[in-house]
């Protein structure tokens, strides 16, 4: 297996389990959008809770120039740790969340 399926794989196991997750409360529920032919991950809450509309994007992920992108990570404890135990080098992951001034100092990728 090539490392971009490996990628992937590791991206949708990892995004499938987030998506299982339930609510306590409110009638929300997580929707797990894959695009694997363009590389893009996304998975949001929709849903009603107390009569307000929820509708927002937890994780965005993107694979680009065989990097992991992580646009958008709405987790408590940290996607790309979750990546980086699931096999993914810290140089293959780019926190595109943070400014790319700021990227240097963290231990993943840059760009």
């Amino acid at each position: 297996m090539d490392t971009l399926d490996n990628y992937r794989q590791i991206i949708q196991k990892i995004l499938t389990e987030y998506a299982q997750l339930t609510y306590a409360y409110g009638e929300v529920e997580r929707k797990l959008i894959i695009d694997q032919t363009a590389n893009h991950y996304i998975l949001l809450t929709v849903g009603w809770e107390n009569k307000q509309r929820v509708h927002g994007c937890i994780i965005h992920i993107d694979i680009i120039n065989d990097k992991i992108w992580i646009q958008r990570d709405g987790t408590e404890t940290g996607i790309a740790n979750e990546f980086v135990n699931g096999g993914i080098p810290k140089n293959q992951i780019v926190l595109a969340f943070q400014p790319a001034d700021v990227r240097k100092y963290t231990e993943f990728a840059v760009n």
